[in-house]
């Protein structure tokens, strides 16, 4: 069927939710798709089959390319003149043909990640997030479309992303988070009305396996700590190389005890150090919370030689340039220190070392004295407890207390109180609740009636 009739009800008509209803007294109209284009035309008449009559003609008409469908003149409305047919009803009525639909025109690659960047930068993102978003779709995204030959962003699909997501050579971790990012792009692309259907749904997680935290124990952070003395050299230089020593041993032990990132370390201004206690001001979360130092920290920030380009608002910065160029001196100078103190694993294979394990060190150790969780996240700036559930639950010191507590619970089931010497000692008799379990289970019936 070519055409079908509805009702086009009036507003207190109380079926006017059902356009196929018939037997009300509304007027009926014939309607269908006409050669691309919505066809739509007044029955004249409030009574169903009289319009079913009329559609029988008009479907006709269209198949033999009669007018209205075929030649005519149309008038200064847009309305298609009907012409003289045997029906009055026909004669009476014009015919109106909707104007077709505007495509909407199809979007570029390269406007839609515009387009994407532009939001993430309104959105007030960090620097460092818009960077690794440029680097993402700009460097990488852009240039791979460009040889794939792929110009308009409906030309992706799901065999394209898996192509473009087999070219990346990132750990697992990384390829996880740059997916995530994807994924994130092509909802947006999909509010945009930029495509139809997404392409990211049928991409298959990236396997993680998670390796728990690896922190310095007490010894190792002590060799570390004495390694401060004799690591660097007299290159020359504005600061001498006992400062520049003295320098590193103070920025070490800031963050073993205040488990602050690196970043936050080396831009901590002087006045949230108050008394022996330090308002940890994360950058990432934006939570304030105080922590106090021990003695032996904060006589190293109070006796700290100026740097080269000293600002007396800050401890360790000089308040110049990006704080991203500082981290990346001060990472070049742990570098130098864990390659001096070169740290092993049990194995006697080289143990990875990088600046954030002092933070680590710092979540670990308040874990393994039975701080709870919950205030260790607040003293990481962690936007949810969640994420210090996954880095750091191996370490949580309740949690191994009850799972160790549960394993010994479960070796005293059936053991006798004190084992003789024999290697397999015989089984004990069963207590009492033992053995009217053990009843219950042969004969239940028996132990109610006994009950």
């Amino acid at each position: 069927m070519l055409l079908s009739v509805f009702t086009r009800h009036s507003i207190d008509c109380k079926y006017a939710g059902d356009r196929t209803y018939r037997r009300c007294n509304c007027p009926k109209w014939i309607g269908g798709q006409v050669n691309r284009n919505y066809f739509r035309k007044s029955a004249g008449t409030r009574q169903w089959g009289e319009a079913e009559e009329l559609r029988l003609k008009l479907e006709d008409a269209l198949l033999k390319g009669l007018p209205p469908f075929g030649p005519s003149r149309p008038d200064t409305l847009g309305l298609v003149a009907f012409p003289k047919v045997e029906s009055p009803a026909l004669e009476a009525t014009p015919v109106e043909v909707l104007p077709p639909t505007p495509k909407k025109p199809r979007v570029t690659v390269d406007s839609a990640v515009d387009a994407y960047l532009t939001d993430a930068r309104s959105r007030g993102l960090s620097e460092d997030t818009i960077r690794k978003l440029e680097t993402i779709f700009r460097k990488q995204f852009l240039s791979w479309c460009t040889v794939e030959g792929l110009i308009f962003l409906d030309e992706i699909d799901l065999d394209a992303l898996l192509r473009f997501r087999s070219t990346w050579k990132d750990a697992p971790l990384a390829g996880q988070k740059k997916q995530n990012r994807v994924i994130g792009f092509f909802w947006a692309c999909m509010r945009r009305r930029y495509i139809q259907e997404n392409p990211v749904l049928g991409l298959g997680k990236i396997k993680v396996i998670h390796v728990p935290t690896d922190y310095f124990p007490r010894e190792e952070f002590e060799k570390i700590l004495d390694a401060t003395s004799r690591c660097g050299d007299k290159r020359g230089g504005n600061v001498s190389v006992d400062d520049n020593r003295t320098r590193l041993r103070a920025m070490t032990l800031l963050m073993r005890w205040s488990g602050l990132r690196i970043r936050d370390a080396i831009t901590l201004e002087r006045h949230r150090l108050q008394g022996d206690s330090l308002m940890l001001y994360q950058a990432k979360t934006g939570t304030p919370v105080y922590v106090p130092l021990p003695s032996f920290v904060i006589a190293a920030l109070d006796n700290l030689p100026p740097g080269p380009k000293p600002n007396p608002r800050y401890f360790f910065w000089s308040g110049n340039g990006k704080p991203k160029s500082a981290v990346a001196d001060w990472q070049r100078s742990y570098r130098r220190l864990f390659k001096l103190v070169n740290l092993t694993k049990a194995d006697g294979s080289p143990k990875r070392c990088h600046p954030h394990m002092f933070r680590d060190t710092f979540a670990v150790e308040m874990l393994l004295a039975g701080v709870p969780i919950d205030q260790v996240s607040l003293l990481l700036g962690h936007a949810s407890v969640k994420i210090t559930e996954k880095s750091y639950s191996p370490f949580v010191k309740a949690r191994q207390i009850q799972l160790q507590d549960s394993v010994r619970s479960a070796w005293q089931i059936g053991l006798p109180a004190t084992p003789g010497p024999d290697t397999n000692p015989p089984n004990p008799a069963p207590s009492t609740k033992t053995r009217a379990g053990l009843q219950l289970i042969r004969n239940p019936k028996g132990s109610q009636a006994t009950a």
